[in-house]
């Protein structure tokens, strides 16, 4: 039978209904993409001095390198204050004198506190309670994070990484959040913004404790971000994908590999706006790049559909097997 008189026989009901259904579907695409433009090119995020005047506070951890030193940077050109918290004492006051100095005009301070959070020390905690005590924190930039050395298969991962990872990661943030949060919702504004990562969306085979620790991270800002809705704090994960940084070892950016510098930008002038997350509460994909190809898997493939999964295990196998190699020829030299 032809296809035409096939047709033919379906009764109009039918086909119109099929039909409805295909303009609501396309439709609701073409509004998703119209979202997801107006959210990374036309509208502006929230007025960062909304969560305090000039002079208010923000604290920064892993603040000595990569993504944390630049948030603390343009924090810094923004006017805040700030308190940076990271594992190297030497590359924190380092830090704090380029910024005091670069910013003198402006007269911003910086406090600093050394702290291995691998260590999980309560001792630490209570230095960084001490220490924020009596200041009005408007921002924590909860960056602290660690992810494995090379991907590995989850039971090849050696115990100290895996523990280092949920840690750091998890604990870390939480502790941290717990000091500075209450303070905010006593002031009725704050904002609470938590690196998240495309590595805690997507499964990533090789990566599985990382992946797991943001995919953590994910449900529980925004479970945060429900209890505090109404307090006057934000709450927001930002969600990430490859960036270069000592983390990734990716040194040279590109169209969809921003440097520090234009991803922490791009946060910071997004606050509040989704991106490609917009159906995420709490939750923002702001570089433009990482928000398109978000955008695409979402609408075609889906974040965990076994394609997705699979490739991203055949490129982190083939990482792997890149760094075994280097570790040998390294090894030979020595």
């Amino acid at each position: 039978m032809e296809f035409s008189t096939m047709l033919n026989e379906i009764p109009n009901s039918v086909l119109a209904a099929f039909a409805g259904i295909g303009f609501i579907f396309i439709s609701s695409k073409a509004v998703s993409f119209l979202r997801l433009f107006l959210s990374l090119f036309v509208l502006p995020g929230k007025n960062l001095r909304s969560y305090g005047p000039k002079g208010t506070w923000a604290v920064v951890t892993g603040a000595s390198d990569g993504l944390g030193k630049e948030y603390a940077i343009q924090l810094a050109q923004k006017g805040f204050n700030l308190v940076l918290v990271s594992r190297t004492e030497a590359k924190l006051s380092t830090l704090a004198s380029e910024i005091e100095h670069k910013y003198a005009g402006s007269a911003i301070k910086t406090k600093t506190l050394p702290m291995d959070f691998a260590r999980n020390d309560d001792a630490d905690y209570a230095k960084l309670k001490a220490l924020v005590d009596g200041l009005d924190v408007g921002i924590l930039i909860n960056n602290v994070g660690l992810s494995h050395s090379m991907p590995v298969p989850f039971i090849q991962t050696p115990r100290q990484e895996m523990l280092d990872i949920i840690t750091i990661n998890c604990v870390g943030t939480l502790k941290v959040t717990q000091i500075i949060a209450p303070r905010m919702v006593q002031r009725k504004r704050g904002l609470i913004l938590t690196m998240g990562s495309f590595g805690g969306l997507f499964p990533t085979p090789l990566l599985a404790t990382y992946s797991g620790s943001k995919a953590f991270l994910q449900q529980w800002s925004t479970a945060l971000g429900g209890e505090l809705k109404g307090t006057g704090v934000d709450v927001e994960l930002v969600l990430a994908n490859l960036i270069t940084t000592a983390m990734s070892k990716i040194r040279k950016p590109s169209l969809f590999i921003p440097n520090p510098r234009n991803f922490v930008k791009a946060v910071l002038g997004k606050v509040g706006r989704s991106g490609s997350a917009q159906n995420m509460a709490y939750t923002s994909t702001p570089f433009w790049g990482h928000a398109l190809v978000q955008w695409v898997i979402e609408n075609t493939l889906g974040v965990g559909a076994d394609f997705v999964v699979g490739q991203n295990r055949g490129m982190h196998e083939k990482i792997r097997a890149r760094a075994l190699k280097k570790a040998a020829r390294d090894a030979k030299k020595a």
